[in-house]
């Protein structure tokens, strides 16, 4: 990225890649007032549903997530992403984790090799075990400098309605990050930066896993004093699992750990902790997933997350209750049993 305009292709249209690309647009409007020879940015936002992307284009509105809600009317939509990936400068990815290494597949042959490809996700691999920023590198064949991860406590709908947030931007290369630091900095959310990818990583990947715990006991009608447990102890384990990855530890007590992980055990706009509220008031797998609009992507990648723990010989109680409940028939009432105790000889159910 050089001091000429800047395209910027958002990947996704569901409500984080709406949101983020208004973001993204809005931050550019400001720069402008602040400085009117700063360099022009683009922002387009790619969506495979035609009726969604005619909707951002003609009333500014994603209808499916925030209907009646404006978005910058700068913002322009698409469902071409060849030729939205092939003019941008940064793609940033808001796809589900687990769909990321197909889509980037197809995708590749259109990126520009020089561009930077920024990450949204907050999951593990099934099967390979690999942060998403890992997936990139690999199936892009691209340099760490060239790829970063925005995480933080980060609830769409509050970010839509211009509420005050932060963020983190990672990448290893510091350079790289505070420019995408620069490009996403509005007036009302604020990014902060990292070298420290794999810490931010996991704390994102974690607190999706803990989230569920936490809205299961929410959903049996348990009180603070368990919720408040279960956080903290999540936060201890989320730790323990990134620093044996490499990260500092320092990382999980900032916005991409204890933040993120407070804002989404907390909150009723959480996809995952209403995904386990919803188990524990009494649905069954099944139930929940057919009343389920989003992704609850802790669902998924909690078996690759405590296969990456127990590779790496860490000590996982509560990921470990959360994959029996969600895919071993393990019921919610064991669960909370498994949540706040500690086995010394863990069954490894084939994850």
């Amino acid at each position: 990225m050089g001091t000429d305009n800047v395209r910027i292709a958002v990947l996704g249209a569901g409500s984080w890649g709406t949101v983020f690309a208004n973001v993204i647009a809005d931050a550019a409007d400001l720069a402008r007032d602040e400085d009117p020879a700063a360099p022009a940015v683009d922002v387009v936002l790619w969506g495979r549903r035609a009726s969604v992307v005619d909707t951002i284009n003609d009333e500014h509105e994603n209808p499916d997530y925030f209907p009646g809600m404006k978005l910058n009317p700068h913002l322009r939509a698409t469902t071409d992403a060849d030729k939205a990936v092939a003019e941008a400068d940064v793609v940033v990815l808001a796809v589900p984790s687990q769909s990321l290494r197909d889509n980037l597949a197809a995708w590749k042959p259109h990126l520009r090799e020089d561009a930077v490809v920024v990450s949204l996700m907050k999951g593990v691999e099934l099967g390979t075990r690999m942060r998403v920023s890992e997936i990139i590198s690999e199936v892009l064949e691209c340099s760490s400098e060239r790829v970063a991860v925005v995480s933080g406590p980060n609830l769409a709908r509050e970010i839509a309605e211009r509420q005050p947030a932060t963020a983190v931007v990672a990448c290893p290369h510091e350079e790289t990050a505070v420019r995408l630091q620069k490009l996403f900095k509005s007036a009302y959310f604020r990014p902060y930066t990292s070298t420290d990818l794999v810490g931010v990583e996991i704390g994102g990947a974690m607190k999706n896993v803990i989230a569920l715990a936490v809205g299961v006991a929410e959903g049996m009608s348990f009180k603070d004093n368990t919720k408040a447990s279960l956080i903290t102890r999540g936060l201890a384990e989320t730790t323990r699992l990134a620093v044996a990855l490499g990260a500092d530890e320092h990382t999980l007590s900032g916005l991409a750990g204890m933040g993120d992980l407070v804002a989404t055990c907390s909150s009723p706009l959480s996809r995952n902790r209403t995904f386990g509220e919803k188990l524990g008031a009494g649905l069954t797998l099944d139930e929940v997933v057919a009343q389920t609009k989003q992704t609850a992507e802790g669902v998924k990648s909690s078996e690759s997350v405590l296969g990456l723990g127990w590779a790496h010989g860490v000590d996982m109680p509560i990921t470990e209750s959360v994959v029996r409940m969600m895919h071993h028939d393990l019921s919610p009432a064991e669960a909370l049993v498994g949540f706040m105790s500690r086995s010394t000889k863990p069954e490894r159910y084939g994850v």
